[in-house]
């Protein structure tokens, strides 16, 4: 189902994100932990970039990480909307995210550029790698 389907059908981002948390993690066997989801709404395109992120950096988690464990915070304040997304996998040397960075990594900039967003990916090899992405409101 697309993104805008759910978010359109659920009851917001917060709806939307919880339901396909909990359904990955039944699906994948990997962990998840919600630390935070907004209780605010948030504006239709910023959250479908929001979800959409999610979705492809938990892709990412289960085709390349073998983590065990990720955790998920998206929050709205002040200064706008924040989501992380952190894995306990086995993370890529940062000098060589450009080289690998394949469709996935540039789709999520890609997301949260189109709504005047940033993105960053840290990662350590051995030490996972956490997606965070900002976004004024």
């Amino acid at each position: 189902m697309s993104e805008e389907v759910r978010i359109r059908e659920g009851e917001g981002l917060s709806r939307a994100l919880q339901d396909y948390l909990s359904d990955w993690s039944d699906r994948s066997g990997i962990a998840v932990e919600i630390w935070a989801l907004p209780s605010a709404q948030v504006p239709g395109a910023v959250a479908k970039a929001v979800y959409a992120t999610v979705v492809e950096a938990l892709a990412n988690v289960e085709r390349h990480s073998r983590a065990r464990h990720v955790a998920v915070a998206v929050t709205v304040g002040a200064s706008g909307l924040r989501m992380t997304v952190s894995d306990d996998g086995a993370g890529f040397a940062q000098e060589r995210q450009g080289r690998i960075a394949g469709r996935g990594l540039a789709a999520m900039r890609a997301h949260f550029a189109e709504v005047g967003g940033t993105l960053t990916i840290n990662s350590v090899p051995g030490g996972g790698t956490t997606i965070t992405g900002a976004v004024r409101l």
